[in-house]
């Protein structure tokens, strides 16, 4: 894929994330090369200019001579690479190095092209520095594990290579490339940034659309085994309220449930007036979802396009121009809202499992299975659900709310933006796995309306999951049927079942 510098969509990010190759487009050579040498003439004026021949952060103000000048981004490099905790998964890395060759190729960071054929070049072998995902507090930049990326770059630390962690030095001789040697302000331009947040931040916002649109299934899914209604989705209800997402949701549930004879066989005589508001308000709370994640998408996409190093150079005038644009609080923002949308997502489909397994609401046998009491069928699985929901509702306190002084308080105020983001793939895992246990539960509660038949494309769900996951009639060892559902969820089969749904590009 040819990545435009600026003007990347959140599609190509997307399709980076998912393993898609990385090109820079040529247009964007020339703006490269005229901030490199806009350095060079900074430097020829014998100025004292932050980050190109001084100290940084506290140590600003120590001037650095002209021999010391590699050395001093070199150090820069070592010294920051203080990260700690398991790795970055590779899918998140190669995300944040893409990111940071989209702005470096902008133009404002003044490096040289010789460093962004090395990123290039590490991105088109499979080349993915060890980075590991502690230790950044989401100001002046994602310091820490930025450094980890340059210093695979420099030939220092390790390299995953098809899935083996190789000794940087050694993984760049195979693949045929020297170690990059930096020139002036490129350690400060490579470590400086909030790639680091903004990948993760990214894989959160991508696995929670996911989600959003598998949750959409499992609870037409779940409609259908309580013989809910689909009044609640008529489009005059939300019109009148006027909100997108809730606007969208609600026509996608609609058809879902179009055609169904489970529907259609207790229109008359059901003396129930109203669904329990995890059925009703599917639109509602799934619609502020979907608007929420829009929002975090519009902010993100900005962030994924912008230059966010410092200082930053501007040729036409050869002025490097010191700033704050590593402050990474538009990331914690967004990263914040995914939290709160992927908590809302799970809890909702966690009580419309509760309603299934509970008889007195739904009308089923107590917890889905024949013969309750010698069996307890789905009340476990629901147990679990719930204390994933739980764990969820923690990890969702917002993170920007936050702050801790930093580098002898010239950092006085930093996002947590990586933190924030960090957290949203442990959180979306867990979704997974509530979202697995109500495609379960709402299967076997389908099963019991037999003779009746749902929508086209719902009972393609039934009879994907039904290959794999036979009925429950009786216990059994219930950790695999939740594996195996659980990978339908994640793989993105059960949203390939049914069709166009809602999404972040509407």
């Amino acid at each position: 894929m040819q990545l435009n510098p600026g003007s990347v969509s959140l599609a190509e990010w997307r399709d980076i994330y998912r393993g898609g190759a990385v090109r820079l487009a040529p247009e964007c050579r020339a703006a490269i090369a005229a901030s490199a040498a806009a350095v060079e003439r900074i430097l020829a004026r014998d100025e004292a200019v932050y980050g190109i021949n001084t100290g940084f952060g506290k140590l600003a103000a120590v001037r650095i001579e002209a021999d010391d000048l590699e050395t001093l981004q070199r150090n820069i490099v070592l010294s920051h690479a203080a990260g700690v905790g398991e790795p970055m998964p590779v899918p998140v890395a190669r995300l944040m190095m893409a990111l940071k060759l989209a702005s470096l190729a902008r133009g404002g960071s003044g490096v040289r092209p010789a460093t962004i054929a090395m990123l290039e070049a590490m991105l088109d072998k499979g080349l993915t520095p060890v980075v590991p995902a502690q230790g950044s507090v989401g100001a002046s930049g994602d310091l820490a594990p930025l450094s980890h990326m340059a210093a695979a770059m420099i030939g220092v630390g390790e390299i995953w290579v098809a899935g083996e962690r190789v000794a940087a030095a050694r993984a760049l001789a195979d693949a045929g490339l020297a170690p990059l040697t930096l020139g002036p302000k490129e350690g400060l331009a490579l470590l400086n940034g909030t790639q680091f947040s903004t990948a993760y931040a990214l894989a959160g916002l991508f696995e929670a659309e996911r989600l959003h649109r598998s949750a959409l299934v499992t609870g037409i899914l779940s409609t259908e085994a309580a013989k809910g209604s689909d009044t609640p989705f008529d489009p005059r209800i939300h019109a009148l309220r006027g909100h997108k997402g809730q606007i969208e949701t609600a026509a996608a549930l609609a058809k879902l449930m179009t055609g169904s004879e489970i529907r259609a066989s207790h229109i008359l005589g059901d003396v129930r007036v109203q669904d329990p508001y995890c059925l009703r308000c599917q639109p509602q709370v799934m619609g502020a979802a979907l608007d929420l994640l829009r929002q975090a998408a519009a902010t993100l996409l900005v962030e994924a396009n912008g230059v966010s190093d410092n200082p930053l150079i501007f040729p036409d005038t050869d002025e490097a121009l010191s700033g704050g644009n590593f402050h990474a609080e538009p990331v914690a923002f967004a990263a914040d809202m995914i939290a709160m949308a992927l908590c809302e997502i799970g809890s909702l489909s966690e009580r419309r499992t509760a309603m299934l397994v509970d008889p007195a609401l739904s009308g089923l046998p107590a917890f889905l299975v024949a013969k309750p009491g010698l069996n307890s069928g789905f009340m476990i699985p629901q147990v679990t659900a719930a204390a994933l929901v739980s764990e969820n509702k923690q990890r969702a306190y917002p993170a920007s709310v936050d702050s801790i002084p930093t580098s002898a308080n010239q950092e006085d105020h930093v996002s947590m933006a990586a933190h924030g983001a960090r957290r949203l793939a442990e959180m979306a895992a867990n979704v997974d796995a509530v979202l697995a246990i109500e495609l379960l539960a709402a299967g076997q509660g389908c099963d019991f309306h037999a003779g009746l038949k749902s929508s086209e494309a719902v009972e393609r769900v039934r009879a994907m999951l039904r290959a794999e996951v036979p009925t429950l009639d009786e216990d059994r060892h219930m950790a695999p049927d939740i594996a195996a559902a659980q990978a339908m969820v994640r793989t993105g089969k059960l949203v390939d079942l049914v069709g166009d749904l809602p999404g972040l590009a509407a």
